[in-house]
């Protein structure tokens, strides 16, 4: 075996875990993964830079994490410019696939790495080993068939490297994603759907905070809602809390209500309790935040954030099934939805639960290990 081999266990396999830094959504889904590896005694790596090694930093502080840049999106302020902002760095995009793919070329030598899970990383996949795919959108909203027809094809040339996908949704009718996850054409390569995919776990819990906000996403549209809510809140006279989504955070905000709780970031099991004590939700139509929700049975306002149709979508699609009630940010306002959201008549949501997880990573551990040059 080659010298080169950092310090890891031989006997167990190694997994590395790398998602994409889309927001934290991408890593906080990938937290129920990398516990179940760990229950199941896999060696786990970790790939991610800033606030996903930092996040990944508190909930896994014994793993090590692999420095790895990410596709580093900017976005436009305006939902005007958005999609015009997003297609022209098609080919920083493509550039930054190309490198991490070259990259995962020596990472599988230097560790001796088994298995891939990739969460929406494109380049992280190997011909010498199992590389799984992660994804919820195989069908990806552009608002226009024409581009949604070709966007998919695109999806799927770039999928259909890996040797799996797996969607983290149920299958249908009980779904989440809608068509996002339920497409007419699936992928070549086979696709698993592994359940709800969440590090939350329901409890019971006193309902004693009137109204919680979650903040997360990408800037600059974080901020923007961060400080549309901010103003609006200081205005009511309920014991409200406000989670930025921002690990690590160094500018801090002057907070003056003594009826407002401000944090950066919360750990996972701090905020699952927060989210369960609270009566009201308001949070983006993120979907990896729709399934932290799902997981705790938690009824909330989801926003999604201007532009992002998928994000659109999933508000548009679980608000007609009753789920959740949906909010636009330009038009929003606190009283008027704290008002509807009392009056709207919601359905139970569906208890989750992760043994299709548990039985995927149970087959990974049958594969053979790879030997190495």
């Amino acid at each position: 075996m080659s010298s080169s081999i950092k310090n890891i266990n031989i006997t167990r396999k190694t997994v590395l875990v790398a998602p994409l830094d889309w927001g934290l959504g991408h890593a906080t889904r990938c937290i129920p993964i990398i516990q179940e590896l760990l229950h199941q005694n896999f060696t786990v790596l970790l790939a991610a830079d800033g606030n996903s090694a930092h996040l990944f930093g508190i909930e896994f502080p014994s793993l090590t994490i692999l420095s790895l840049k990410g596709y580093q999106i900017s976005y436009s302020k305006t939902q005007f410019f958005f999609k015009v902002k997003l297609f022209g760095q098609i080919p920083k995009i493509l550039k930054a696939i190309k490198q991490e793919h070259t990259w995962l070329k020596q990472i599988i030598k230097e560790y001796a790495i088994d298995i891939v899970i990739s969460d929406n990383r494109y380049g992280l996949y190997n011909s010498r080993i199992k590389s799984i795919f992660i994804t919820h959108q195989l069908a990806i909203e552009t608002e226009n068939a024409f581009t949604n027809w070709l966007v998919q094809k695109l999806n799927y040339r770039q999928i259909n490297k890996f040797d799996e996908c797996w969607i983290p949704d149920e299958e249908a009718p009980f779904d989440f994603a809608g068509k996002l996850s339920h497409p007419k054409e699936m992928p070549v390569v086979p696709t698993k759907y592994i359940g709800i995919l969440s590090r939350f776990k329901k409890d019971t819990a006193e309902k004693n905070i009137d109204l919680l906000v979650l903040i997360s996403g990408p800037e600059p549209q974080r901020t923007a809602l961060e400080n549309l809510m901010l103003l609006q809140m200081t205005k009511f006279p309920l014991k409200m809390v406000l989670v930025r989504g921002l690990p690590g955070a160094s500018n801090k905000i002057i907070n003056t209500n003594k009826e407002l709780q401000i944090f950066d970031h919360l750990p996972a099991t701090e905020l699952n309790k927060l989210i369960q004590s609270s009566k009201i939700v308001i949070a983006r139509s993120g979907y990896s935040t729709i399934m932290d929700l799902i997981a705790l049975q938690q009824k909330a306002i989801l926003i999604p954030t201007p532009g992002q149709t998928e994000q659109e979508y999933l508000a548009k699609y679980l608000a007609a099934k009753k789920y959740f009630v949906a909010a636009q940010q330009r038009e929003f306002n606190l009283a008027n939805q704290l008002n509807n959201f009392k009056s709207a008549e919601l359905e139970i949501l569906p208890p989750a639960e992760n043994k299709k997880l548990r039985e995927r990573i149970f087959v990974l551990e049958n594969l053979n290990k790879v030997p190495l040059p």
